[in-house]
């Protein structure tokens, strides 16, 4: 739908940077088979004579083109993907894209339309996502309605709109998205949603709109993906409103600007004759907090309540037994128990990530969530000396945990006995005190992912990761090794099966050869960030076809022994090293060179000496090596001069012996 960031980055081609200059100003993203092109902000009155018809992908942005027709584009008949947004465009003739039978996404956002014809969207036979946000629309009548039977998504926000009544003979058999946020639309009737009729499981937008008042029965029987209503002064109308409708997803935030009413038991009582799965009420402020306000909750399964202004969750909350998924970010917990867990048995995944006080974590207080997989207690200053089988009691289903960035925890042995089911562990940025001189690890036989990024440890400890039999990525980004060398003995010994390594900004002064022995199943591998020189390139001798980060080291030289460890690997990263570029390097610089297939970030490989060279990029270096005119001169001298040294050595040592016999 929307275009991705491969399409709007815009750059000036250099050599090696696969991006080719098509006109003066255009260029291409594709180093083959070029079919995208980004004209965007160059003052372009026209498409350039100069861009290919092969094009499909055409960024065309904050240019000017007051009027199209069926003119404008007849030669790039291959357009797929058209982006027009901001060309001031206000007429929109007959035909315009008559030739056009592949164009399945047009954007006009931002443009002051005055007119658009009939049969302006005509020719293309698959228009799926129209974008017509910002255009001035202020009734639905002015879009042309031949040719959008197979339209998916249409995006009118930011707009004039007050009522969403379609034109007569829209066709919605196929629409998916219909986006009207940002408009004035303030009451919703009956004949409004009648001709969305057709329209199976859509997702509907109304955020930004204050919906004063909504017809009954104007959503009856309706099957929505999701809802949005974003924004709205009074829920209890929009709740109402809703009776005898099935909706996925919710969405009844507010905004930071919004000046709403607080939300009482009676705001709910319209979601008792409606179905929904998930709600999202962020930011919105409760009065008057208590069980009976989740009365009409009992069919929830998703309930996001980010930034609600809680301090905690009532006891006594009855009947919310489907409930899979809670969210509680943003808010202000003094202790885990104050969300009265047991109030739900069947979660599944439970985020209070960024809460606002230091949350304490209590004891036992998630016992009664058997059910329990993802966990994620993030940004909330806990901190606890022995941290985990008391506070994580009775969790043996879960599979994530997340208590990055928190304060220092003192792990016991077998900190995670209480999660044996653990898939992902993530610590980083929280000081970890290993306590035990064993692994608080060593039950986590089904680990496949843990993040110890920035944990302060203590990494002589050679058993720390022991038990990790299926440990798969290993982070231990910014932890310090003993003498800044990793040495034959590590803690990385005991986690044979790891795939992926991350030792960036690990202080790194060397690594010893036999290091990384037990790791043969290591196909990625990041050094970035340290100090290493081109002699540690030793440790990876027996590694072969891996993605190897050396980014950011002190490697200067690497010796030609050493290259054979390079040749065998994938792809190398050796951006922002002090390279040598003299003769004394010219193995490697030779090697490079042959090898530029293998390496990424070319732009920042560059020469560091000698001085003139300095800011070169190693690609672009050319070296003789060999012995000039002048050397050859001065090495006959030199031969000649000491072949009669040692003729005249040699003479006086005979008529020495001579004179003594």
């Amino acid at each position: 739908m929307r275009k991705s960031s491969e399409f709007t980055c815009r750059a000036v081609p250099s050599a090696g940077s696969g991006i080719s200059s098509l006109h003066s100003h255009c260029f291409s993203y594709q180093k083959e088979d070029n079919r995208t092109y980004n004209c965007e902000n160059l003052g372009l009155r026209e498409i350039p004579d100069t861009l290919p018809n092969t094009t499909e992908v055409l960024e065309f942005s904050f240019n000017f083109l007051p009027t199209i027709q069926n003119t404008t584009f007849s030669r790039l008949i291959n357009l797929v993907f058209l982006d027009l947004t901001r060309c001031q465009i206000n007429w929109v003739h007959e035909d315009t894209f008559q030739s056009h039978h592949q164009l399945n996404t047009i954007v006009l956002t931002g443009n002051p339309l005055i007119f658009m014809a009939e049969t302006s969207l005509s020719g293309p036979k698959l228009l799926k996502h129209l974008f017509l946000t910002q255009t001035g629309i202020s009734n639905l009548e002015f879009i042309p309605v031949h040719n959008l039977e197979n339209l998916e998504s249409l995006h009118l926000g930011s707009n004039h709109i007050s009522s969403i009544n379609l034109p007569e003979n829209f066709p919605t058999q196929n629409l998916k998205v219909l986006d009207f946020q940002n408009n004035a639309i303030h009451y919703i009737s009956r004949k409004d949603t009648h001709a969305l009729g057709q329209a199976i499981k859509l997702s509907l937008n109304f955020n930004g709109n204050d919906i004063k008042g909504i017809e009954p029965g104007a959503f009856n029987s309706k099957i929505f993906q999701s809802l949005k209503f974003g924004g709205s002064l009074n829920l209890s109308i929009i709740l109402k409103g809703l009776q005898n409708s099935t909706i996925q997803s919710l969405w009844l935030g507010t905004f930071e600007d919004t000046d709403d009413q607080d939300l009482t038991s009676d705001t709910f009582e319209g979601l008792c004759d409606m179905s929904v799965e998930s709600i999202n009420l962020q930011k919105h402020r409760f009065y008057d907090l208590s069980s009976s306000t989740f009365r009409c909750f009992t069919q929830l399964q998703e309930l996001d309540l980010t930034a609600a202004h809680l301090n905690e969750l009532p006891s006594g909350i009855e009947g919310m037994n489907s409930l899979k998924k809670l969210v509680l970010n943003a808010n202000s917990f003094d202790q885990l128990c104050q969300i009265s867990a047991a109030s739900f048995p069947s979660l599944r995944d439970l985020y209070i990530k960024g809460n606002m006080r230091k949350l304490d974590l209590g004891t036992q207080c998630l016992e009664k969530l058997e059910n329990l997989q993802k966990l994620d207690l993030s940004h909330s200053d806990i901190e606890a000396s022995d941290c985990c089988n008391l506070q994580l009691k009775n969790l043996y289903h879960l599979q994530y945990l997340n208590l990055s960035y928190n304060d220092p925890l003192g792990l016991e042995d077998q900190a995670f006995k209480e999660c044996p089911q653990l898939e992902l562990l993530d610590l980083a940025f929280t000081h970890l005190h290993v306590k035990a001189p064993h692994s608080p690890f060593q039950n986590l036989h089904l680990l496949r992912v843990l993040n110890l990024s920035h944990c302060l440890l203590d990494t002589s400890n050679q058993h720390l990761l022991a038990g990790l039999r299926d440990l798969r990525h290993l982070n231990l980004q910014g932890n310090s090794f003993q003498g800044g060398s990793i040495s034959k003995t590590n803690l990385l010994q005991t986690v044979g099966s790891l795939e992926i390594l991350i030792l960036s900004s690990c202080n790194l002064l060397s690594i010893d050869q036999q290091a990384f022995h037990g790791l043969g199943n290591v196909n990625h591998l990041d050094l970035s960030h340290n100090s290493l020189t081109g002699d540690s390139i030793d440790a990876l001798n027996h590694l072969k076809g891996i993605y190897l980060n050396l980014a950011s080291n002190n490697i200067r030289i690497i010796p030609p022994h050493l290259l054979p460890a390079l040749s065998q690997q994938s792809t190398i990263n050796l951006s922002h090293n002090p390279l040598d570029c003299t003769c004394s390097n010219i193995h490697f610089i030779t090697w490079y060179k042959e090898n530029l297939h293998k390496l990424e970030d070319l732009e920042e490989t560059m020469c560091a000496n000698p001085p003139p060279l300095r800011g070169v990029k190693l690609s672009e270096v050319k070296l003789y090596c060999g012995i000039t005119g002048v050397g050859i001169f001065f090495l006959v001298v030199f031969v000649f001069l000491l072949i009669l040294l040692l003729i005249f050595s040699v003479k006086f040592i005979l008529r020495w012996k001579y004179q003594h016999i």
